[in-house]
């Protein structure tokens, strides 16, 4: 796999309200896990859409990694242009940090949002363009992740289109390990 889309929820999604949440240090770490192994494997790109929660926090990742293994490129694929305006300036200034160190960035629809299409257009574009995804989701829990989802198994059903799970029973595992590690735990 030379081309890795990523998405999952969006922080509110997940009671995830500011970047100061522990969760996100452990959903890094997983995403972390899994782009370790893809990287041994081949990976060249990880994609996103720049979406708020886990795929900005994927990317944070994935700018981290690059210090390690440059050979790793950062895309961020917008459905429509400036799709931060509505967004706090706080958040603006977090999201452009990142779409800044991105290698490449680009908008899907070529102009500025006026129909959910541009969304579907978005999922179906990315997930064509990708060799497999990575999706934080719970399938018992719909949301945004499902967007991507369902494209993602049909490509499946025509071509070679792993798609790869991190799960709340992964993230769960993720954290007993941690608190197992560390000594003030005990």
């Amino acid at each position: 796999m030379k081309v890795l889309a990523v998405s999952g929820y969006k922080g509110h999604e997940l009671g995830i309200f500011d970047q100061k949440h522990q969760g996100i240090t452990y959903i890094k770490k997983a995403l972390e896990q899994k782009l370790r192994s893809y990287i041994d494997e081949g990976l060249e790109w990880v994609v996103i859409s720049g979406q708020l929660g886990v795929e900005l926090w994927a990317a944070e990742v994935v700018l981290a990694l690059k210090s390690e293994f440059s050979d790793l490129k950062l895309s961020v694929l917008t459905p429509f242009y400036n799709q931060e305006e509505r967004w706090s300036e706080e958040t603006q200034n977090y999201y452009k940090n990142i779409v800044n160190q991105a290698d490449f960035v680009d908008s899907i629809t070529k102009r500025p949002y006026d129909n959910p299409a541009q969304l579907r257009l978005k999922n179906e574009f990315i997930i064509e363009k990708s060799d497999a995804l990575l999706l934080l989701v719970d399938e018992e829990k719909p949301g945004s992740p499902m967007y991507y989802l369902e494209p993602a198994k049909q490509k499946a059903l025509t071509t070679h289109y792993p798609i790869h799970y991190i799960t709340p029973m992964d993230l769960d595992f993720l954290i007993q390990d941690e608190q197992m590690n560390n000594a003030d735990y005990w």
